[in-house]
């Protein structure tokens, strides 16, 4: 027999499950109630269904179909997940903690396909997309490194994978990370990032549901984001940022643009001359991030000296920046960290 995944069940065919059973349908909220809030593992410990429901459940669902393959933890409190997959293929997740946040970086595919050379999320390729109950389970999986008095603050759809390639997944994972009946984290606390993909920052704008947008650049021109994000060799500049200056309109909500700072290739102060230009006039975070570094590729992060020289023409400039604090980096778990671990 053939075991239905919970977790990219329907509130619609969870309701008609039970109704076939001649089951209430308040079933389906008390069932949704143990695995969002209460965080339960398994169908046993559902205490207010009756004995033989919990027995039936357990016979043709699962709630979860991936294994911790490793769990690695660091002093500054991150802690990172290796998720096995049903089918073999491994993902990686993180949960970040910063004074009163609880923070969580989801992946939204197997690998990426967007080949950023300085990143390690892409090393492999992309082997495929996430089902939508694949990235919830990695919510409730982080989840549940919580004590029960502390709970997710913030999600971040900025692990392994392109978001945008896969919004049919992430959607509808969303939904359930921002629905009261869910995790109930305001969507205003959800940020999605993307390495510039107009139709999906369109659609984005068009089903409007409040998120955050965080764009990365990298560069302040198309000649040298071509040679550090590939993918953009057929995505112009101009592109990204008037799909990016839609989604403002529509939804308003602040942009976040990502710029990885990459010693002795885009951190001259020449380059932040550039990079005020094209940010000028729009309303907008700028979100340096020093250069994590990735065992087996040749890029550095920036000296200090080169890194203030930077932040001052910014500043000088009237952009709104903020320098990203390293945490995670000492297990792997920092910004373009993440990798398909094969073994």
């Amino acid at each position: 027999m053939v075991m239905r995944y919970l977790l990219d069940t329907s509130d619609e065919a969870l309701h008609a499950w039970l109704s076939e059973r001649n089951l209430p349908a308040y079933r389906a909220e008390q069932i949704r109630k143990w695995i969002f809030q209460r965080r339960a593992g398994t169908f046993e410990e559902m205490t207010d269904l009756p004995a033989a429901l919990r027995k039936e459940l357990a016979g043709e669902f699962e709630i979860w179909t991936s294994r911790v393959a490793a769990h690695r933890k660091s002093d500054d409190g991150t802690e990172k997940l290796l998720l096995e997959l049903g089918d073999g293929e491994r993902i990686e997740c993180v949960l970040l903690r910063d004074g009163l946040r609880r923070s969580i970086c989801i992946s939204t595919q197997v690998g990426c396909a967007m080949g950023c050379v300085f990143c390690a999320s892409g090393l492999d390729g992309v082997a495929r997309n996430l089902r939508a109950g694949e990235i919830v389970e990695q919510m409730l999986l982080l989840a549940r490194l919580l004590p029960e008095d502390e709970r997710i603050s913030h999600v971040v759809a900025m692990g392994m994978g392109e978001p945008l390639a896969n919004l049919d997944a992430l959607l509808p994972a969303l939904d359930e990370a921002s629905s009261p009946s869910g995790l109930g984290i305001s969507p205003r606390r959800i940020t999605i990032s993307t390495v510039g993909l107009p139709p999906g920052i369109r659609r984005l704008a068009e089903e409007n549901k409040g998120y955050n947008l965080a764009v990365s650049l990298h560069a302040p021109d198309d000649a040298l984001r071509q040679e550090l994000v590939p993918i953009s060799k057929n995505i112009k500049l101009a592109e990204i940022m008037a799909s990016a200056d839609l989604y403002f309109d529509r939804s308003g909500r602040r942009l976040t643009f990502e710029y990885v700072l990459l010693a002795g290739l885009n951190d001259s102060p020449d380059h932040a001359r550039r990079l005020a230009k094209l940010l000028r006039g729009r309303p907008a975070l700028l979100n340096v991030i020093p250069y994590n570094l990735v065992a087996g590729l040749p890029y550095q992060t920036p000296s200090p000296q080169a890194e203030r020289e930077f932040r001052n023409v910014l500043e000088q400039a009237g952009i709104n920046l903020q320098f990203r604090r390293r945490k995670g980096h000492k297990i792997d778990a920092a910004c373009g960290q993440l990798r398909r671990i094969t073994s």
